[in-house]
């Protein structure tokens, strides 16, 4: 049994003890939210921009945001001494809280909120070096991509379309352009540029987004935001992911025809090392 602490409520319990309402707008309609901060030796990786993100989605749901931003910081750092592993990543969930099942928002209800820390195996030589597998799939989300919400259906029924195709994520389009992967940015190499979809309510925009951009930046690589049609996807030199738990890797293969020349590319070897830069740099 896990006997991780977590935080639930204002409490400190372990997780297998960690107990909420079946009326929980979280469990009952996927009404609430939640963020993913990694960390590298008890250090948040970009936390300010999580913590922004976070409040965002808050606000876009409508669901009163129960701390502000130091409270968040404390929070995570009392979350973090708790635990053993030196890398891991912090998971925080906010819902509307509990109240009776209806569908309008309910008065007077305080949002349930939960946190656990697990440990976190950083992408092995394998992935970095072999790169993933990806097909490609129709993206049959809904319009707010951009809202992290835990209304997670369709982004589990993706990666499980993945699995079954013998891959390790889905490269998704909507009416023809690109959008992202069922829990990822992707990324298009062409003429030496990062091209990703424009920020728009048709992809959630990861922090490694911000984060590609400013490497690029640093590096001298042209990085251009617009919509990407899927012919330039499926003729693309390098394509890439980011993810909060993957960091950056190179994607080899798109529906079984190999990405270039089938092998990690330059710009991914840079944008790969400058993110070890940034992760000792914490």
């Amino acid at each position: 049994m896990d006997s991780s602490i977590c935080y639930l409520n204002g409490a400190w319990v372990p997780l297998a003890q960690a107990r909420i309402s079946p009326l929980d707008r979280g469990f009952i309609f996927g009404d609430g939210v939640y963020e993913v901060v990694p960390v590298y030796r008890r250090k948040p990786f970009r936390l300010e921009q999580h913590l922004a993100r976070l409040a965002r989605s808050l606000r876009e749901v409508r669901i009163a945001d129960p701390y502000d931003a130091a409270g968040w910081r404390a929070l995570i750092a009392e979350l973090i001494s708790r635990a053993e592993a030196e890398d891991q990543f912090v998971y925080i969930q906010v819902t509307r809280g509990v109240a009776k099942r209806d569908f309008a928002f309910p008065a007077n209800v305080a949002p349930t909120v939960f946190a656990m820390t697990s440990p976190f195996v950083r992408p092995g030589p394998e992935l970095r070096e072999q790169g993933l597998r990806a097909v490609s799939r129709a993206d049959e989300r809904w319009l707010r991509c951009d809202i992290k919400s835990v209304s997670l259906l369709a982004a589990v029924l993706a990666r499980q379309y993945a699995t079954e195709n013998g891959a390790h994520e889905v490269v998704q389009f909507r009416d023809g352009f690109l959008t992202e992967g069922s829990a990822s940015n992707i990324w298009v190499v062409k003429g030496g540029a990062v091209m990703g979809p424009p920020r728009d309510r048709y992809i959630l925009e990861g922090i490694r987004y911000g984060l590609i951009e400013e490497m690029c930046g640093a590096l001298g690589i042209e990085f251009v935001a617009r919509p990407i049609a899927r012919a330039e996807v499926e003729s693309a030199e390098e394509l890439l992911l980011t993810a909060a738990t993957r960091e950056v890797l190179p994607i080899v293969s798109l529906d079984g025809r190999p990405v270039g020349n089938g092998r990690p590319g330059p710009i991914y070897e840079r944008l790969r090392a400058a993110y070890d830069a940034a992760i000792a740099a914490l």
